[in-house]
């Protein structure tokens, strides 16, 4: 993806979940969205160790689109859970921080989220 349409993507879907969520979204709380999604139990209220939970769902579902995790299935809590099939690169924090944000974008455009 080219840096200018990643940035004016990045930019309007962090727009569109501001209008929802409130001003001042980061990658962290767009990582704790996706994982309350993904755990499909309605927002309530979670502990500190639940949401390092939930951001840990959201990057092992985000980066599934890509072939590095997979879904393993639920827990009896209802959890999701998923198991390492490809090895992440070597990633400075920088392209660390632009490949989640590029798998952010993806998952939701297949949501049909940004359309």
């Amino acid at each position: 993806m080219l840096d200018i349409d990643f940035q004016r993507e990045w930019r309007e879907l962090i727009a569109r979940l501001e209008a929802q969520f409130g001003e001042g979204l980061e990658l962290e709380t767009v990582l704790f969205l996706i994982g309350v999604q993904e755990l499909g139990q309605g927002q309530r209220e979670f502990k500190k160790h639940e949401k390092l939970d939930l951001m840990h769902i959201a990057i092992c579902r985000l980066l599934s689109q890509y072939g590095y995790y997979e879904f393993e299935g639920m827990d009896q809590d209802g959890w999701p859970h998923y198991k390492t099939i490809g090895k992440l690169p070597k990633l400075n924090p920088n392209e660390q921080s632009r490949l989640m944000k590029e798998a952010v974008i993806d998952y939701f455009k297949n949501a049909e989220l940004l359309n």
